[in-house]
């Protein structure tokens, strides 16, 4: 039997930080955790066509500030700011039940082609169109190497195109080094629903050694500051 690691929770202490930045107490934890799950959900499904990366959640015993990193800042933001609002008041409402107040903050992905999330969400919006899933592969391959990665992989598994058994196909392109610590690989899984079932389609993008944490929710000038020490 392999023994598969999830590549971003491996790295994490040396190369990614927390995407959770909080603290509770031992009798509050259960039910902020819960909250937690529920709000990347809502959001995770009401933000689809926005091109989410990834969401930060930090909380104090007041307010619950939420960072979404999107590839498409303005699907999110609405006009004038009413999608914006619309999504507080459903987390306020729902899921904190007025208990504390959310601050929502929307950044812009420099580079959708280099994000393994958006890529994956990508290629699932083309499998359920019911495009020929060995297309679609190929140029989201061919997209993620000229936007400047080292190295790329995809994989999805099962009844690709409609056929009876399920089977795995993979494809990639460039170098992919998993199990160095200091390699920064972005990983994303994210499922189709198709009339034959679902599709696992897992995204893997290389993008060279790092020799220092990468914080994808740190203001550029922080970042700067770091490297330049």
């Amino acid at each position: 039997m392999g023994h598969k690691v999830h590549p971003k929770i491996h790295r994490t202490p040396f190369v990614f930080p927390w995407d959770s930045r909080w603290f509770a107490k031992k009798e509050l934890l259960p039910a902020f955790l819960k909250q937690e799950v529920a709000i990347r959900d809502l959001l995770s499904k009401k933000l689809k066509q926005a091109g989410i990366d990834s969401i930060s959640i930090e909380r104090n015993p007041k307010e619950v500030s939420v960072t979404i990193l999107a590839a498409k800042p303005g699907v999110i933001i609405g006009r004038s700011g009413q999608g914006l609002d619309t999504i507080r008041k459903d987390i306020e409402k729902n899921i904190l039940q007025y208990k504390s107040k959310v601050k929502l903050n929307i950044l812009a992905l420099a580079q959708p082609a280099l994000s393994a999330q958006v890529v994956a969400q990508s290629c699932v919006e083309e499998i359920e169109r019911r495009m020929p899933f060995r297309r679609v592969m190929k140029q989201a391959i061919e997209r993620v190497m000229n936007a400047g990665a080292q190295g790329v992989k995809i994989k999805m598994a099962g009844r690709l195109n409609g056929v009876e058994i399920a089977r795995r196909e993979v494809l990639a392109a460039g170098k992919m080094s998993l199990i160095t610590l200091r390699s920064n690989v972005d990983y994303a899984l994210v499922e189709a629903q198709t009339l034959y079932g679902k599709i696992g389609v897992k995204v893997w993008v290389y993008h060279g050694e790092t020799f220092g944490r990468k914080d994808k929710f740190a203001k550029k000038e922080e970042q700067e500051d770091k490297n330049k020490k």
